[in-house]
């Protein structure tokens, strides 16, 4: 008996009965013609079967999901964009950057713990 694929909502917005990936985990890989080969070798619990049921829900409603994507991925740019602001990106070779992030860490504990009580 084959099994059956529904889209249900669980308060995350609407995901495969079967799995909590939900419809908008798989928009960016349909909005750039990714197939399912592809979407498996990405998402390995997902069968072929489980990603026809959400592309099928994804054509009958491409142009509202991919409004939706499109506002996901501003928001996100936006919040990297603030995380930079507050603490911006190291620049260097690997070593050199793992140095800093050393440093970064040791000079926290001296605050947090007093200089006579490194952590």
């Amino acid at each position: 008996m084959a099994k059956e694929f529904t889209l249900i909502d669980r308060g995350r917005g609407l995901q495969l009965s079967t799995s909590r990936v939900t419809v908008l985990d798989l928009v960016p890989y349909f909005r750039r013609g990714a197939s399912h080969d592809e979407i498996i070798c990405w998402i390995p619990s997902l069968t072929s079967e489980e990603i026809e049921v959400v592309e099928a829900y994804y054509r009958k409603n491409k142009e509202e999901l991919d409004e939706k994507d499109r506002r996901v991925m501003e928001y996100r740019e936006e919040q990297t964009r603030l995380q930079h602001l507050r603490i911006p990106p190291l620049e260097g070779t690997d070593e050199e950057r793992m140095n800093k992030l050393r440093e970064r860490f040791r000079r926290y504990l001296e605050e947090k713990n007093g200089e006579r009580h490194p952590a």
